[in-house]
């Protein structure tokens, strides 16, 4: 198995030809804990995508190593989610147990138990047969986080997980996030918030369209760094072409 679970080297990606990440190498390794943070607009929701496969156009080399496409958990941002259709909690859950389940084959009373273990894990026992349109913001992202448990992926992707979600859930589904940390498996985490982000993060990567640094948390988050990745995103030029960067290097 290769030492890394995901290696980009000199990787472009982008919209109609138009950069929205420049340039990017590094590794994420087998069971780090990275958060991902910078300005808004500074490219942290397309380099998740990009380990998916969703939307964006990408130039250079990604290298996922021994990695799989089944091997991928990916929590989107909560305002991305579609929460009106009559959907119970299980159904939601279950749908982590997809590629074990398929079309055809019905959910086994193990695959049940597992669902039901995983919702008792985020604190929602006995919520299997609500409505997901009932639930508030922060038991919803309970549920998906349930969801993600019943996946059992090695790489777990989560786009702003504790956005508008009360204090206790977010102290709940923090220690699921450690617990796959100490499981061996790679948890990359888009977040905002810088006191979670040294809390709770070893590793993080700090970009604005390119980056600016990436490594132990305590070395990447500094005052100059940060100003950096600040001054970085205001010279940005939106209509740039694939190869060409503001004249504003970092």
């Amino acid at each position: 198995m290769s030492s890394h679970a995901i290696r980009f080297s000199d990787v472009t990606l982008s919209y109609d030809r138009h950069p929205a990440v420049h340039h990017l190498s590094g590794v994420f390794e087998t069971g780090s804990l990275t958060a991902v943070v910078g300005p808004n607009g500074a490219g942290k929701s397309t380099l998740l995508k990009s380990l998916v496969g969703e939307e964006c156009q990408v130039e250079g080399r990604i290298d996922f190593g021994s990695l799989k496409p089944h091997d991928f958990g990916y929590l989107p941002q909560a305002a991305s989610l579609e929460r009106q259709f009559p959907l119970m909690v299980a159904d939601v859950v279950l749908l982590g147990a997809w590629r074990r389940i398929g079309p055809f084959r019905g959910v086994t009373r193990a695959i049940a138990r597992e669902a039901a273990s995983a919702l008792a894990a985020v604190g929602l026992k006995g919520f299997e047969r609500r409505q997901v349109g009932s639930l508030s913001g922060g038991q919803m992202q309970r549920v998906l986080f349930a969801r993600l448990l019943l996946q059992d992926a090695r790489v777990l992707l989560l786009d702003e997980p504790f956005t508008s979600i009360d204090g206790a859930t977010t102290r709940d589904l923090f220690g699921v996030v450690q617990r796959w940390h100490l499981d061996g498996r790679t948890v990359i985490a888009v977040l905002h918030d810088f006191e979670q982000v040294r809390s709770y993060f070893p590793e993080t990567l700090l970009i604005s369209r390119r980056v600016v640094a990436w490594g132990k948390t305590a070395d990447v988050m500094t005052d100059e760094n940060l100003a950096r990745a600040r001054g970085a995103s205001e010279a940005w030029q939106e209509g740039a072409g694939i190869c060409v960067e503001s004249e504003a290097r970092i």
